[in-house]
């Protein structure tokens, strides 16, 4: 049976998930600028690239 502190435990650990995927798309992004090349990213259930 799962505790508040689990629940806790859980939502902390999605918001790190969050974080990090957000601070990797921005480093990607970063990367995509330096080296002059298209992003890739899912739009209407297709992939698109697009400028950084």
């Amino acid at each position: 049976m799962k505790t508040a502190d689990s629940k806790t435990k859980s939502q902390s650990f999605a918001r790190g998930v969050g974080s990090a995927l957000r601070r990797a798309a921005k480093v990607a992004r970063k990367t995509a600028r330096a080296f002059h090349t298209p992003i890739y990213v899912w739009e209407n259930g297709k992939v698109v690239a697009k400028k950084p």
